[in-house]
């Protein structure tokens, strides 16, 4: 992987916006992996002076999970102790969030003040010492030390992953999703303990396997097992793996009980004389559990009555396989959104949506397929991005948008137990649309980098400032229009494209004018994060839209502009409503 990582990060990108391989190997990661584009990328890097032993923190929303890397991009074949006593005192220096503050780099500090705000939402942390070469045997037991500190520290919840040389090979080949790993590996069965199934014309096998034998599966300790499994084991530090840990320690003879059981496939599998034996096996579903286990291992061999339930799948077809092992993945984590896919209210808006919309589909679950051929692609609707745009549009609350927990757990009754118009769930679709491909590499509405670093949410926040515009027009403040009404006035006038592009420089304007206003306050320091997320980026909004409308009046060509405006976007006072309480 170093060989191959070097001539990656020796192209233009990554030699024209850092400034030494230490970094492009980061931002390689960043990149490749964590699968970030390149504004977020470098949004993310805090390594030089005053990094603190932090070479990058990334805070992903969607799983509510904080990365802090160290990169270690070395030659050589393996690596000593030293990076992992920087994450160690990465580790002690955030237990103090405000003293590490101190001698920090600006980058760093930005970070901090975005983590702290992240941890009051109980997300979890996860550091990643990502490096080229390979642990030494005095590394590794200091590696096993560290994550037990982690893991009994009660003050903040952490886990530590080393990700090696052979972990980055795993890791980058799953992500290019190239050939499946070989692991072949024999189970010794017990009798009356397992049985031989033929479903659909595909050969299965259900055990029950001792755990002590877990331990001797290969590819659990270098992540080759998991190669479906997007991130490889998070240690005993999270609330599951701690439970997997202690009934393996306490009770493990209920564990069979206690525990859904593993999902493996493999290409060949036969059992004679009480082996089971497997080719190309791959763990599909149980990525931590093993890995718990596999960390508990004095514990799980003295632990003679304890079973797991395993499921062997023999899949010949690598296409079926994979689909197989996604379908499995995307199944695994039940998030507030999945729960919610059945609701009744959900359910009848999906109906309604596709009577309206013959040629339409309202994708209601993760992972859905739809079939374009079947369906108007435009008129595909999903249900995780309408919670997004409704909260952003009715309850002028996009600092929500980026929580799919809070939107589908604390404000779903707000937001979807009403009766709401199919006409205007299609037309928050095709607004946002417009929205979003201006958020691309070429960047035509010239936004801040900062901004485009928070792609994944801040779009919304434009949505949001469409509305604000329609409203300052119509004299209507305090109001909400109604999307499919506002649509169709910014359609038949020809100003959609004017309109998205204003309400995306009202952003710009009132995140930049947000920025300097902080600055010239010493002694306090502006987070973009943190600012999209409160409500004082509401206010700013609306005052920019406030100051655009009102400078018209004194451009050459404005007076003209402005009555085109009032014009073609005039509405009537029932075409708006009050804001949904959200909040």
């Amino acid at each position: 992987m170093y060989e191959k990582i070097k001539a990656d990060i020796s192209n233009e990108y990554y030699l024209t916006n850092y400034p030494n391989d230490g970094q492009r190997f980061v931002a390689w990661y960043l990149r490749n992996i964590h699968n970030l584009d390149t504004y977020e990328t470098k949004d993310c890097i805090t390594d030089g002076a005053g990094d603190k032993q932090i070479d990058a923190i990334y805070i992903d929303n969607q799983s509510s999970t904080i990365y802090i890397i160290q990169g270690k991009f070395y030659g050589g074949d393996t690596v000593d102790a030293e990076p992992l006593r920087e994450v160690l005192s990465s580790w002690v220096q955030i237990k103090d969030l405000e003293h590490l503050q101190d001698g920090a780099n600006h980058k760093l500090q930005v970070k901090i003040n975005e983590m702290a705000s992240a941890l009051e939402d109980d997300y979890e942390v996860c550091f990643e010492l990502i490096t080229t070469s390979t642990l030494t045997e005095s590394a590794q037991n200091d590696l096993a030390a560290f994550q037990k500190e982690l893991s009994e520290n009660e003050s903040l919840s952490a886990n530590l992953v080393v990700v090696d040389n052979e972990t980055m090979k795993f890791k980058y080949e799953e992500a290019l999703h190239k050939n499946r790993p070989y692991i072949n590996h024999e189970f010794k069965l017990e009798s009356g303990k397992y049985m031989e199934l033929m479903i659909g014309g595909t050969k299965a096998v259900i055990v029950a396997l001792p755990l002590r034998d877990c331990i001797k599966i290969p590819g659990i300790k270098d992540g080759s097992l998991f190669r479906k499994n997007v991130r490889q084991s998070l240690g005993n530090s999270n609330k599951v793996n701690k439970g997997i840990a202690k009934t393996i320690k306490t009770d493990a003879e209920d564990f069979f009980f206690l525990h859904n059981g593993i999902t493996a496939i493999c290409s060949q599998m036969s059992i004679h004389d009480g082996v089971l034996s497997v080719k190309e096996l791959n763990v599909v579903n149980g990525c931590q559990s093993l890995s718990t286990i596999f960390s508990s291992s004095e514990a799980a061999k003295k632990a003679t009555d304890a079973y797991i339930l395993f499921r062997f799948y023999e899949i010949e077809d690598q296409d079926r396989a994979d689909r197989i092992s996604t379908s499995t993945n995307s199944q695994s984590a039940v998030k507030a959104r999945d729960l919610r896919s059945n609701d009744k209210a959900v359910l009848a808006m999906k109906r309604a949506y596709e009577q309206y919309f013959p040629d339409g589909y309202f994708v209601t679950k993760r992972g859905e397929r739809v079939d374009t051929v079947k369906y108007n692609t435009a008129h595909v609707v999903n249900l995780t991005d309408l919670g997004k745009q409704l909260i952003a549009w009715h309850s002028q609350r996009p600092t929500i948008s980026y929580s799919e927990t809070k939107i589908f757990d604390k404000y779903f009754d707000q937001l979807f137990h009403r009766d709401y118009a199919p006409e205007n769930v299609q037309t928050l679709n095709v607004m946002f649309a417009a929205v979003y491909e201006k958020w691309g590499k070429e960047n035509p509405m010239g936004l801040n980098e900062t901004l485009l670093a928070m792609k994944a949410y801040a779009p919304y926040h434009q949505l949001f400032a469409i509305s604000v515009i329609l409203c300052e027009i119509n004299k209507m403040n305090d109001s909400v229009p109604s999307p499919s009404v506002a649509l169709r006035k910014m359609t038949e006038s020809g100003l959609l494209d004017y309109i998205v592009e204003m309400a995306g420089n009202c952003l710009n304007m009132a995140m930049e004018t947000a920025q300097d206003t902080v600055a010239a306050d010493t002694g306090k320091l502006f987070v973009p994060q943190n600012w999209i997320k409160s409500k004082a980026s509401l206010k700013d909004i609306r005052v920019a839209v406030k100051q655009m409308v009102a400078s018209l009046k004194m451009l050459p060509d404005g007076k003209k502009v402005l009555a085109r405006l009032n014009e073609g976007l005039a509405m009537n006072k029932e075409d708006f409503e009050a804001r949904w309480t959200a909040d």
